[in-house]
């Protein structure tokens, strides 16, 4: 954690890492690494709240939790940006972080691949893998998600490829 500034530091050391090195093929071992990412979950969820920093909602989509869905959002200049957030467990995991998918903007930046995968390859895959099996979902999103959106929001906001829902609709009935 060398170079990193106080807030990520002090973020990451209130999630729970993860012990249990299992995936979706694993059986019994897979379902006591999903409580393991439920528990690590809730906790950066109530910092997050606790720290009036709430920004993402997701659950499981199904009942072997390989598939998760959700919504993330950014604030940039006092208005709420609001995607859908999606992705799947890959079966190598957790050697292999999962993709996490904003398919809103999909083509809309070159941080991004095709079906709106956001673009962690430079930066946090070699953090995943020097910390596997110990981070899990809440981390990709803390370390990998969060930085993406904080740096790649406002330029697509300032360049006019993303417009606040409330100017969309304005425009729309005019």
């Amino acid at each position: 954690m060398e170079g990193w500034d106080p807030n990520t530091k002090s973020t990451l050391t209130q999630i729970p890492l993860l012990t249990t090195k299992a995936g979706p093929r694993d059986g019994p071992a897979w379902t006591q690494r999903l409580k393991e990412e439920y528990k690590a979950l809730i906790a950066y969820t109530g910092m997050n709240k606790s720290n009036d920093n709430d920004w993402f909602r997701i659950s499981a989509a199904n009942p072997e939790g390989t598939r998760w869905t959700g919504k993330c959002w950014y604030v940039h200049n006092l208005l709420k940006y609001e995607f859908d957030l999606q992705f799947d467990i890959p079966v190598t995991y957790p050697s292999t972080a999962p993709e996490l998918e904003l398919p809103q903007l999909d083509g809309k930046t070159h941080k991004m691949y095709r079906g709106g995968k956001i673009c962690l390859t430079v930066h946090f895959k070699p953090l995943w893998a020097k910390n596997c099996p110990r981070f899990g979902i809440a981390h990709a999103l803390c370390l990998g998600l969060a930085p993406w959106l904080a740096a790649e929001v406002p330029i697509l906001v300032d360049s006019g490829m993303i417009k606040h829902k409330d100017d969309a609709a304005s425009s729309g009935e005019s």
